[in-house]
């Protein structure tokens, strides 16, 4: 049987209607297959054009019901996509690597939302596309919210053209203070040393550099200035402007004992930011979205480009993993 007729697209309540597109997509076995591990990652391999048509259309995979249930696994199917992998340098989310190119999703506490942002979008070398995969449920709660850049760039671009327009022309400052070790009780817990892959201070500032970003260390730690960075692109493969950045997380959810979220992102000329149409821009992100229920062995595939993530808080146990790809 051919490889296209291994994958079926499937309907779920929550998904929404986008342009005659449902996303996200939900791509399960065809009932008539014998559904085996090996022949799901050769599938993939055989059909990768077909499943990347459905990523373009709809921005986002869920690929739901079949074999996968061990981080050992899911490093097998993303490797079977064949991406190259992303370092996670310049990222601020505390993780750890499980298997392979596998990493465990933002470790925060479960009490803490993750608001809105595309991965990395702080820095210029950002991953293209993004696997998560649900090796335990949440016990409560713990979705990942979506939401298409396109959709928010152009209902902020109506409601705030004067700050869309300073947005284009200016773009973005983000701010963070940086510890040594990583700190697992803050959404932005990443310490310097694993930010960079060094324990080396002269090691870390040649990556900073090679990154744009500038480091200013103090006795217990380090400043890093990225910026101005673009907060609205063009998205090439689908010719429409994105709303790609990292604003409303750094100013609704940058906060820790080193940080103050205010100053964690202006203007790219230094300003700060307008309160009230952050606020505005995070309802415009919540209606815009798709939340979806883990369900045991669920990979979801997301164009990083085309779709921004978030997380809600949760009840554990949960564990979902991740991996980047450039």
């Amino acid at each position: 049987m051919p490889a296209a007729d291994y994958f079926v697209q499937v309907r779920l309540p929550q998904q929404k209607p986008v342009g005659g597109v449902l996303f996200p997509a939900i791509v399960s076995p065809n009932p008539s297959v014998v559904v085996d591990f090996v022949r799901f990652t050769n599938c993939i391999k055989r059909d990768k054009e077909g499943l990347e048509a459905v990523l373009r259309s709809s921005g986002a995979i869920i690929l739901r019901d079949f074999p996968v249930m061990t981080a050992s696994e899911f490093n097998q199917v993303v490797e079977a996509f064949g991406y190259h992998e992303l370092p996670y340098v310049g990222g601020a989310a505390p993780r750890t690597n499980v298997v392979g190119r596998v990493f465990t999703a933002n470790e925060s506490p479960p009490d803490k939302k993750i608001p809105f942002h595309h991965e990395m979008a702080q820095v210029p070398d950002y991953p293209s596309k993004l696997f998560f995969f649900c090796e335990v449920e949440p016990g409560n709660g713990g979705e990942t919210p979506i939401a298409l850049s396109h959709l928010v760039y152009e209902k902020m671009k109506e409601r705030y053209p004067a700050f869309v327009e300073r947005l284009e022309e200016h773009g973005l400052i983000y701010t963070r203070v940086l510890g040594a070790e990583d700190d697992p009780s803050s959404p932005i817990g990443r310490g310097w040393q694993s930010t960079f892959f060094t324990k080396d201070k002269g090691i870390a500032e040649e990556r900073a550099n090679r990154l744009g970003m500038k480091l200013e260390w103090s006795e217990d730690g380090v400043k890093t200035v990225m910026g101005p960075i673009p907060a609205i692109k063009m998205d090439e493969l689908r010719g429409q402007k994105i709303w790609f950045n990292s604003m409303v997380a750094a100013y609704t959810g940058w906060e820790d004992a080193r940080n103050d979220p205010v100053k964690a992102v202006t203007f790219g000329d230094g300003t700060p930011l307008p309160a009230d149409v952050i606020s505005d821009c995070l309802k415009i992100l919540e209606e815009e979205s798709v939340a979806i229920p883990w369900k045991k062995g669920d990979i979801l595939l997301i164009d990083n480009l085309a779709v921004l993530h978030s997380r809600r808080s949760f009840e554990p146990p949960r564990r979902i993993l991740a991996s980047l790809c450039k």
